[in-house]
């Protein structure tokens, strides 16, 4: 039985381009490199015995130089490139061994491609375009151009069905070709350099949409960049290549921190760790916390014991309310109060779990009182310090690197 969390599992993937590829296969046996093989056979190596899994839900990001291979897996998983030897199995089922019909049915109803230059056709609308995986499909026209609406809609494109390619701007035309990839309902989406041709802002703003789209939708995504920054921001894991073979996999994090070789170091060296450190990886246990229910007598004598002039206050659900400073207490205790119910409690800065602490480097900085991370029900999950911030983003030479 298959993992059903692995989506998709490439196993032991071999591409040579020719039609010949045994002279190449032979030498890739003996341990022979692209180089050479090229030299002896004049045969290209395109992918050379690669392995990996892209879990259900998570966004891959395949990256390497020019010429490394990306592009010819991304083509591989669907096979509109054969593979020279291997194994692709998408949902447990080796596509490899699949006939024309078969394989089209899972090119139509499991995956989905966003390419560089957009692919769209001139001569059909905005909407037209949308829906033209549907109507290949022979999905009827009502029922085709209310999905490619809905789909618009999602991208932020609603109004300018009617338009046609060339009434558009490039960041545009991309948001119609991953309109038409989610109008297809794919559970995988294969974006191949989708972003590259694009204006830098634009392309910040396409990298943003496609992660708010990811949030909604849950989709399974191999996307395909040569920029770190881009795979940094989009990765749950990522993929480096170097001469058609897999040099490393990991998360951001693990690949800026360990990188496995000089390639991979040279990639990631003076990367700002601000993009990829989230909330959640420097956030420190709240201990201690006292509840609604304790009374300012309580919250003095616990400050007291571990030496704190605050404390962060939950309900009996752990959810966050707010934070009790010694001055707060005093009074509410000389008052007469006995429950924090009846306190006004300080209101520090709360942020959720997995915000990368780029975004929140201006609040840290101008907050005399820690960070409150929470999760979707507004659960205390932990606290930030500047200290643990600042200890975070040091970087190996003692500073904090820039992009």
């Amino acid at each position: 039985m298959p993992d059903l969390d692995e989506k998709i599992v490439v196993k032991n993937l071999i591409k040579i381009f020719d039609h010949h590829p045994q002279k190449a296969m032979k030498l890739l046996a003996e341990g022979k490199g692209k180089d050479e093989i090229l030299e002896e056979t004049g045969q290209t190596v395109g992918v050379n015995d690669v392995s990996f899994t892209v879990r259900q839900g998570e966004i891959f990001v395949v990256m390497g130089l020019s010429g490394s291979g990306k592009s010819t897996i991304l083509r591989c998983l669907n096979r509109l490139i054969e593979p020279t030897s291997g194994t692709v199995l998408i949902d447990g089922i080796d596509i490899t061994k699949l006939g024309a019909k078969e394989l089209r049915k899972i090119r139509q109803d499991k995956t989905a491609m966003v390419f560089q230059q957009f692919a769209l056709l001139p001569h059909r609308s905005v909407l037209q375009n949308t829906g033209y995986g549907l109507e290949v499909k022979k999905i009827g026209k009502q029922e085709r151009e209310e999905k490619a609406s809905r789909m618009l809609d999602l991208v932020g494109l609603k109004g300018w069905e009617n338009k046609y390619p060339s009434q558009l701007s490039g960041g545009m035309k991309q948001r119609v070709g991953l309109a038409r990839a989610l109008a297809n309902d794919a559970d995988i989406l294969l974006m191949d350099e989708a972003f590259s041709a694009l204006d830098p802002l634009i392309r910040e703003e396409m990298q943003d949409e496609l992660l708010s789209l990811q949030q909604r939708m849950n989709k399974t995504i191999v996307f395909i960049t040569h920029d770190l920054n881009e795979a940094l921001k989009l990765g749950d894991r990522i993929a480096f290549l170097r001469d058609g073979a897999l040099v490393q996999i990991g998360t951001p994090e693990e690949i800026t921190t360990n990188p496995v070789d000089d390639y991979v170091a040279k990639f990631v060296r003076g990367v700002d760790r601000s993009r990829i450190l989230t909330t959640s990886d420097v956030m420190k246990k709240a201990q201690p916390l006292i509840t609604l229910r304790d009374g300012p007598n309580v919250a003095l004598r616990t400050m007291k014991e571990q030496g704190l002039s605050s404390l962060f206050v939950v309900d009996k659900e752990k959810k966050y309310q707010g934070l009790i400073t010694v001055d707060k207490a005093v009074e509410a205790r000389n008052a007469g109060v006995t429950s924090l119910h009846h306190v006004e409690l300080e209101q520090g800065p709360v942020v959720r779990e997995n915000v990368p602490i780029q975004d929140t480097l201006g609040v840290i900085a101008e907050s005399k009182l820690p960070m409150a991370v929470v999760d979707e029900d507004h659960k205390l999950l932990g606290i930030i310090v500047r200290g643990s911030v600042l200890a975070a983003l040091a970087s190996e030479n003692g500073g904090i690197g820039h992009a």
